[in-house]
């Protein structure tokens, strides 16, 4: 009995030295690439950097890549963790926007963080209600009937129309139906078709300005469309508008019966917001011929709306100017001007003259390719300026390379963001 209760001791004993052995070998082995970016941190960081730029192009041009391009995130987000890069002073203040970006980008890798803000999905929502709830008069079963199939759209404008006449002027409805030129619905990529209804707030008694967005299917479509979207405007200090956010979806009952409940309570999950609407609220540019002759008025009045808003701003949910420069900003200034295209005469970092944290937000990574490539090739953007689509190929071709660029003697907008260059001499 002894001798085996001795074996048991000797078995445990070598088992715990074994464990101690693989704790230090790999303490040793954390320490030894810790030790080598301290030394060296400018080569680490301009290593991680390239990486990070190459494999965010590649996931912007095919969503395929995404994979890897978390990857890369997750590997420098995980060294400077393990380094404790951030703690350093000497990193921290010389890397500021390295060391920034990779801890906004990594909040939306958290499992309850999709929509890319700093507190959690659940706390948004909590937070927001008052801002993103549907209002009562739209989710009446005859309205929600009515929006929810192509053939009867016109009914819900009349219904629309009903609830105007007993609104006051300035408290008016403004609406219209289109076909989107970008993405789908949440629910089904393949369905462009919108009922917008903007519901006018109140900033003297803090009401939020609400754009409601049904989903419509397609005229031929057999399967319906769940999507319901909300974004809210409220003005914010100094000449800003904070948005809010958030997607519902439509269950359709058996019985005829249509209920409408967050897509995230429903446990489908959520979209990074800041992926598409850098301007918070995003203007309207529907596809030729799909908006009738009534209502193309009403464009214009909504798109010259948004135009009116302030400075767009996420309230204290996220900081979009840790996200750096947009495409077309090519100078430390934002307002600088790249060299002009001689076959065009066009400048194309005139973006940059309204896409800046100053105005309509920053076209910055993480960002979305079908809505800025439709925007340009599409020739909605830049505003008011004529090219023709070999041109507007050749734009758009070119403000994605000078953005995502990587040579080391003439780094694009993003790389040489964060390394440092683009900072005034007086920072």
């Amino acid at each position: 009995m002894n001798r085996v209760r001795h074996h048991q001791i000797r078995f445990r004993l070598r088992i715990a030295a074994l464990v101690c052995c693989l704790w230090f070998a790999a303490s040793v082995t954390s320490a030894a690439p810790c030790a080598a970016i301290k030394s060296q941190p400018d080569a680490w960081v301009t290593r991680r950097i390239n990486a990070l730029v190459l494999a965010a192009r590649r996931a912007y041009e095919n969503d395929k890549a995404q994979t890897a391009y978390e990857r890369v995130l997750d590997g420098i987000a995980r060294t400077m963790r393990r380094c404790r890069l951030s703690e350093k002073k000497n990193f921290a203040s010389r890397y500021p926007e390295f060391a920034g970006y990779i801890a906004t980008l990594s909040i939306g890798r958290l499992p309850d963080h999709e929509l890319g803000f700093s507190v959690s999905d659940k706390v948004y929502f909590t937070e927001t209600s008052q801002y993103v709830t549907i209002p009562d008069f739209l989710l009446a079963p005859n309205f929600l009937r009515a929006v929810s199939r192509f053939a009867t759209l016109s009914q819900a404008k009349a219904i629309l129309r009903e609830l105007n006449a007993q609104r006051a002027v300035d408290d008016q409805l403004i609406f219209f139906s289109y076909q989107s030129r970008h993405l789908g619905t949440p629910d089904n990529p393949d369905s462009f078709w919108r009922l917008l209804i903007v519901v006018p707030g109140n900033a003297a008694q803090g009401v939020p300005e609400k754009w409601v967005q049904f989903g419509v299917p397609d005229p031929r479509a057999r399967a319906p469309v769940r999507n319901v979207s909300v974004v809210s405007v409220v003005p914010g200090p100094d000449e800003t508008t904070n948005a809010y956010f958030k997607d519902y979806f439509r269950t359709y009952r058996r019985n005829g019966s249509i209920t409408i409940k967050g897509r995230w309570e429903l446990g489908e999950g959520d979209d990074n917001c800041a992926l598409c609407h850098k301007s918070g609220i995003l203007p309207i540019f529907p596809v030729s011929g799909t908006v009738s002759r009534n209502e193309l008025e009403t464009v214009r009045t909504v798109n010259e709306r948004f135009l009116k808003y302030g400075r767009p701003r996420f309230d204290k949910y996220l900081d979009a100017t840790r996200f750096g420069p947009g495409l077309g900003s090519t100078s430390t200034s934002e307002q600088a001007h790249s060299s002009i295209d001689k076959k065009t005469g066009f400048d194309g970092a005139q973006c940059s003259a309204c896409h800046q944290p100053n105005g309509l937000g920053a076209l910055n990574w993480p960002m979305d390719r079908t809505l800025i490539s439709s925007y340009v090739k599409g020739g909605q953007m830049p505003f008011g300026i004529e090219l023709t689509p070999l041109e507007r190929n050749r734009l758009y071709t070119r403000m994605i390379q000078e953005y995502f660029a990587i040579d080391e003697r003439n780094p694009g907008i993003l790389k040489a963001w964060l390394l440092g260059r683009r900072r005034s001499p007086a920072s």
